[in-house]
């Protein structure tokens, strides 16, 4: 389980190069590749290096976990620690609970890597609702998204199990999304977050035998989403959206809630790592003016999501009064026309 624990840009790199004498003026030549390569792979990475931040980070033991004054995190509503995880939800209806981190926090690059777990006796569609793990500036507050108040002030980023939408039939469920809100963005239920998702990917993570694991990594203002869940020890790309600006001094959290179908919401350990990042002077004081969320280019992602999300009736009535006012200018060209050949014929008789 150690290869998951690791961010995807730390894997081992087999070298292409087979081990034999050579020559002076090969060894230089081999040597200078070398060098560019690894060269370019810490430009790939912007020279990242990752430290385990315990303080921003649940695991086990839980030791202390919800006690007042003996953790960095607290719980609400309905969770409880078990030996293995911390339970959001039990398989029980109108049930809704977190775990909050009591620590705001300051980086200003990071990765969580999160191990979950979504089980119950409902099958096929017939469970609910999802989990969610945030980075807010509230924390600690009840409420109908996915356990946590609407019209955040933050990232979230949903695992939701259940359609509420049901004519997307392109879109299979669990799908995991996220949300970028500013405070007065409000997420539309009826939809699946449609509307104001950033982008997201399905991801069969309901009661599955190996381990499950979600990846967000927020780094030069790049939010980038992906999950392990196939049991190959394996990053798989889910959303990746430039322009994203996140203050510093939020609060880590997951939540989970369940309506009138339910699941055991379990998180067994989310792990931050700080991303140090080499940045120029003008970088860093840009990134201290950043006081609200927002994404760049946000109100293009919503138009292309209207569009695409046209009803057959608004298609058709967009076509007939396309067609009708291209045959009344039609129209008014033969009139103008006729009037001009009718002067014309005047003129010369």
């Amino acid at each position: 389980m150690a290869a998951a624990s690791r961010s995807y840009h730390y894997r081992e790199l087999k070298s292409p190069f087979r081990r034999k004498i050579m020559p002076l003026t090969s060894y230089w030549t081999f040597a200078f590749l070398i060098f560019i390569t690894s060269q370019c792979l810490a430009d790939d990475d912007h020279e990242m290096e990752e430290f385990l931040k315990r303080e921003y980070s649940l695991s086990k033991p839980y030791q202390g976990v919800g006690s007042l004054g003996s953790s960095h995190w607290e719980l609400q509503g309905d969770a409880m620690v078990t030996t293995d995880q911390v339970r959001l939800t039990p398989d029980m209806q109108s049930r809704q609970g977190a775990v909050w981190s009591r620590l705001p926090c300051h980086l200003t690059d990071w990765e969580m890597q999160v191990h979950f777990k979504i089980h119950g006796q409902g099958k096929k569609n017939l469970n609910g609702d999802g989990l969610a793990i945030w980075y807010t500036k509230e924390r600690a507050q009840k409420g109908p998204v996915f356990g946590n108040v609407d019209n955040f002030t933050g990232l979230g980023v949903f695992v939701d199990t259940y359609p509420n939408e049901e004519k997307h039939l392109e879109r299979i469920f669990p799908f995991v999304l996220a949300m970028v809100g500013n405070g007065t963005i409000s997420y539309d239920h009826e939809r699946d977050g449609r509307p104001t998702e950033l982008g997201g990917c399905n991801a069969m993570v309901r009661n599955l035998k190996h381990d499950t694991f979600l990846f967000i990594r927020y780094v030069r203002r790049r939010l980038t989403v992906m999950i392990d869940i196939d049991g190959q020890h394996e990053w798989r790309d889910c959303l990746d959206i430039p322009g994203v600006r996140l203050p510093k001094g939020y609060y880590f959290g997951a939540s989970a809630i369940t309506g009138d179908l339910s699941d055991n919401h379990d998180i067994i350990s989310l792990k931050l790592y700080q991303l140090t990042v080499l940045r120029s002077q003008q970088e860093e004081e840009e990134e201290e003016e950043i006081t609200i969320p927002s994404v760049d280019n946000f109100e293009l992602l919503r138009l292309g999501q209207t569009e695409e999300g046209m009803s057959g009736i608004a298609i058709f009535f967009t076509v007939l009064f396309s067609m009708l006012g291209c045959i009344f200018l039609i129209v008014i060209g033969l009139v103008v026309y006729s009037h001009w050949n009718e002067s014309r014929r005047k003129r010369f008789y």
